[in-house]
């Protein structure tokens, strides 16, 4: 790490945060793999800690939740039997939250998809809201327990289910998701306005995901073989979505849009966590 210049540090970076793999990192820069590595570990440590100590008492009105699903080292049907049922083989979801006015991203958590791991995220936002708020999230049950164990009753929580249509039958559009034909909204908790209730813009960040980082893109070999990576990459990723990237409807980044800082920070910012 010491042998990185600021300059190079900033140029691996930047193409991280972009879409780029490690690998096409190396190419692009000129930094070894395992340098790559070691830095995107470091940073992306620090840049968890960073928001985890300044994502605090948000002022936010509307959340959405929703699950990005991915896989780490092998899809579930391919990890060999002796890994099998070990954390950081196979299926791994990312717990996510939006705040829909300012767009920024509270929290996340990197896990399973199950009522475990979906306490533990709405207890992670729960600790960061600074008043009552109206959430949407999709059906999954789990989310019914979290939410009661998270905010109790002091909260206006939806349920969205979406309908759809037979899934396309056509071998040319199979990767193709069926055609929702309509939303059913359920009050849960609380007295939520149901035509506010939405997950479109948490939605939208599921593709912001699978757009910024190379280990979310389907149909490549561009995953993750490394859980620790993973979940490092995902931190870097929300500290340059929040912090440093002008989301389009803003005009501004979505902490600056939260009040959470005052300017718009550059990558050589984000490299400086690192001290």
């Amino acid at each position: 790490m010491n042998k990185l210049t600021i300059e190079r540090r900033v140029r691996v970076v930047a193409a991280l945060v972009e879409g780029s793999s490690i690998n096409s990192t190396v190419r692009m820069t000129g930094v070894s793999k395992p340098t790559i590595l070691k830095l995107l570990v470091e940073l992306g440590n620090a840049c968890g800690e960073y928001q985890d100590d300044h994502l605090r008492n948000l002022s936010c009105r509307r959340i959405e939740c929703d699950e990005a699903w991915s896989f780490c080292y092998a899809k579930a049907k391919n990890v060999p039997e002796e890994k099998r049922g070990q954390w950081g083989y196979g299926d791994v979801w990312t717990w996510v939250a939006l705040d829909a006015e300012s767009k920024l991203v509270p929290c996340w958590l990197v896990g399973l998809r199950d009522g475990g791991y979906a306490t533990a995220f709405i207890q992670d936002l729960a600790s960061r809201l600074a008043h009552r708020v109206q959430l949407t999230t999709d059906g999954l049950k789990a989310y019914v327990e979290a939410v009661e164990d998270g905010f109790g009753g002091e909260i206006d929580y939806a349920q969205l289910h979406k309908v759809y249509g037979n899934p396309p039958a056509d071998e040319a559009i199979r990767y193709s998701p069926a055609k929702c034909i309509g939303c059913d909204r359920t009050a849960v908790v609380g007295n939520p306005d149901l035509e506010l209730a939405s997950t479109s813009y948490i939605e939208r960040q599921n593709l912001t995901m699978r757009m910024g980082m190379r280990r979310f893109t389907r149909l490549t070999n561009g995953f993750s073989k490394k859980i620790e990576n993973h979940c490092c990459m995902v931190a870097l990723h929300f500290m340059y979505y929040n912090f440093s990237r002008i989301h389009s409807s803003l005009r501004c980044s979505p902490a600056m849009r939260a009040g959470v800082t005052k300017h718009l920070w550059s990558i050589e910012e984000i490299v400086g966590l690192l001290g």
